[in-house]
């Protein structure tokens, strides 16, 4: 059973990649970095976003507007305050799907649906504000929730523990899950040099970032310790739609 589910796994992950695609031209002068944050625990802000913050750094953080003020499997999820903290504070606020919609499992119509919810409640909570990228929630997306989504936002992100380089699907960005190497920092500073190397685009995610964080996040000694490594290479840091902008506009 496990061999045909790995199967159906690949399988899946194929049709991810080749369909749907949205594909440009990374003409990089430098290399970067981004790091983002699902589900938007608190702890993401208050210990993630502090340790951005001291090298004058800002993230992305993928929001489920259904989910504020609740408790999850991420710890305690973020408040209309926290909210509002995010953007004063200069990070980035990113779509999520208002349900937190597994990507592969809901239906494209019914993903959709949720996208628009997520993006008319954020405009009724912070007037004016609006996501410019999304990330998929719990899986990567069928191909037609990826076509379907490049009418609203500049990238998508999804995840595959690798990072972006050379001609790449804007539909279907490619992250690094720090949970998935928080015991081996060695690892990941080795993508970072390889990322440099590549003149390519790392982008990290995670969930909370805490002293005991869930099997879903990072310490933050080791979230600390990446952030410095990635301040001191050669990439510029930015957050995920500074990035995709500076890409369109042939300027990273």
């Amino acid at each position: 059973m496990d061999s045909i589910t790995d199967f159906r796994g690949r399988v899946r992950y194929c049709r991810t990649l080749l369909f749907g695609r949205r594909s440009v031209c990374m003409a990089n002068r430098t290399p970067m970095i981004s790091f983002t944050f699902d589900d938007f625990p608190s702890s993401a802000l208050q210990s993630g976003g502090g340790i951005l913050e001291e090298h004058g750094l800002a993230g992305t953080y993928y929001t489920s507007l259904g989910l504020m003020n609740t408790d999850g499997p991420v710890g305690k999820i973020f408040s209309e305050g926290e909210l509002n903290d995010v953007v004063a504070r200069g990070h980035e606020l990113g779509c999520h799907t208002f349900d937190h919609c597994d990507a592969w499992n809901t239906d494209p119509t019914t993903f959709d649906a949720s996208v628009r919810k997520n993006r008319e409640a954020l405009s009724r909570l912070l007037p004016g504000a609006s996501f410019s990228t999304l990330s998929y929630p719990l899986a990567n997306p069928r191909p037609r929730t990826k076509q379907n989504m490049e009418k609203y936002f500049e990238g998508c992100r999804g995840c595959s523990q690798k990072f972006n380089s050379g001609t790449i699907d804007l539909n279907f960005l490619r992250a690094f899950f720090l949970e998935q190497s928080r015991g081996d920092a060695t690892a990941v500073k080795a993508l970072i040099d390889q990322n440099c190397r590549s003149g390519g685009w790392l982008i990290f995610a995670t969930h909370d970032v805490a002293a005991n964080p869930t099997k879903f996040g990072c310490t933050s000694a080791f979230f600390r310790d990446i952030v410095r490594y990635a301040v001191a290479s050669d990439a510029t840091v930015l957050p995920v739609g500074a990035a995709v902008r500076r890409i369109q506009e042939g300027k990273a």
